[in-house]
This record gives structure tokens, sequence and C-alpha cells, in this order.
């Protein structure tokens, strides 16, 4: 894990771990989404609020010129708010027409959250359950839809010889573990204790989830107010301990080298 600046060009980079609305709003953790680099290939995963100025302000710089694409995971503003900003930044003002968006159909429905001049100049690709994609040098997959309220899906990610899931906004349910084991697990963490009338997990679902995948590493993100309360750093100890594994609790600027 490296903490300085990104060294290699093979990297996962979380330029934001903000969870919900709360931390959303008062930026108390930045909901800039998350930048993968493998093989000359940039994506950008969920830039919500703040994406456009956390990319320009890493060091070193994350140029949104060079991305490929963006994946929406889905429409909630924690997860594209910034989502024409950096389509307009990866197509260079809207000039050239290069990258792909992928994203789920109901980005695109009632109340559209993409511009139409950045949907005539982009490739676009319609997240569907269980369906394999390929951006470059990168290759992902769908698993099934998750239980929330807006058309959600994570991801399974094949990065060289390493495979890295990522388990976006959900409640939980029987069969979530089924498509997302893989050598590293991303999980999306709101709530510190359970609250089963909101579609959003739980410190002890992710616990639950840490026991059944047993990954290499696990890397929690996404926090919520009462998760921030618990201080995710003193968590991350604590859940070494109990699960006898690997456990990160993400943090603003986080680089994960691949």
């Amino acid at each position: 894990m490296a903490q300085g600046k990104v060294e290699k060009e093979n990297f996962i980079k979380f330029l934001g771990t903000a969870g919900a609305r709360f931390v959303m709003l008062r930026q108390l953790r930045a909901s800039a989404g998350i930048w993968v680099s493998f093989k000359g290939t940039n994506v950008l995963i969920d830039p919500g609020p703040g994406s456009l100025v956390r990319c320009l302000a890493s060091k070193p710089k994350l140029d949104p010129s060079k991305l490929d694409a963006v994946i929406l995971t889905h429409r909630h503003l924690d997860h594209a708010n910034d989502a024409n900003v950096i389509l307009e930044a990866m197509t260079e003002g809207g000039f050239k027409e290069r990258g792909a968006l992928f994203a789920p159909a109901d980005v695109f429905e009632a109340e559209p959250i993409v511009l139409r001049h950045l949907r005539e100049i982009i490739h676009i690709e319609l997240l569907k359950p269980h369906t394999q994609y390929s951006i470059g040098s990168l290759k992902f997959s769908t698993g099934m839809r998750h239980i929330h309220s807006s058309e959600t899906y994570g991801f399974k990610f094949e990065i060289g010889k390493k495979t890295i899931s990522l388990i976006s906004d959900t409640r939980y349910f029987d069969g979530i573990n089924e498509f997302y084991k893989a050598d590293t697990v991303i999980i999306n963490v709101v709530f510190y204790e359970p609250h089963p009338e909101v579609d959003h997990l739980s410190l002890m679902d992710a616990k639950k989830i840490i026991n059944d995948l047993k990954p290499k590493e696990t890397i929690l993100t996404h926090f919520g107010m009462t998760m921030l309360k618990a201080k995710p750093h003193l968590l991350e100890e604590r859940l070494r301990r109990e699960l006898n594994t690997d456990v990160i609790c993400a943090y603003d600027g986080m680089t994960l080298e691949l």
C-alpha cells in the first residue's frame, strides 16, 4: 500500500471516501470517486461532487482528459454529480468524440443525468446483470442487481492476475457473496450499526461478507456519519484482530498499487 505519491502506472486511487448525503454535503470526506489505472487504461468510478477538483489537486495530478471511461454504479448524487464535468474533460470540452460511459439504464431515463451533447459524442454501454465488459486493458463484469433505491451494480475487475471486486450501495441480501469473491474486495459501508429499513450496508454486514469471502485483502470505504464517529482508523485494527485478515479503512487520497 502506497501512502505517498503514485510511483507506478498501475494503481487504484480513492479520490473520495464519503458515503451518504450528510458526509457528502458537509464534505467531511471527499466524494470524488475511485480512479483505476492499468497498463495505460484510465477509468473513473462514481465521480461525485468535487471529483474534477480532486483529480486536478491529486499529487501527482490526475488528468481527466486522459480518461478512457467513466463508470457509474448508479445515479445518486454522491456517485454521479460530477459525471458531466468529468465527461466534458474526457472529451476535451466536448470537441473530441472519445471515451465511454458505463451506467445503468435509469441514468438516461426520465431525468437523465448526462447532458445530451455528451451522450452524442461518447460511447455508451448500459450495465446489465451478469454481463462482461472491457475498456482497453481492463476487463470487468457485473453481478446481480443490488437492492437499492435506483438501479445499482457492483463489479469484479480482472487486473492482470489479480481480481478486485467492488460492492457498491445495497442492503445485505442472501446471495450477495456469490459473485464478489476476489483477491481484494472493496465494500461500501455507510452504517456502523444495522439500519434494516435503509438500503445500505452496515459494519456487521461487511463482517459477514468478509467471513464468507475470505479475501486476501478487504478495503472499506464510502463511510456515513456513524462510521466516521466510530473512527475508521481504530476500527481497522479491531477488525484485523476479530477477523484475522487484512482489513483497511480507506482514506481520501489513499493509493493501492497493483
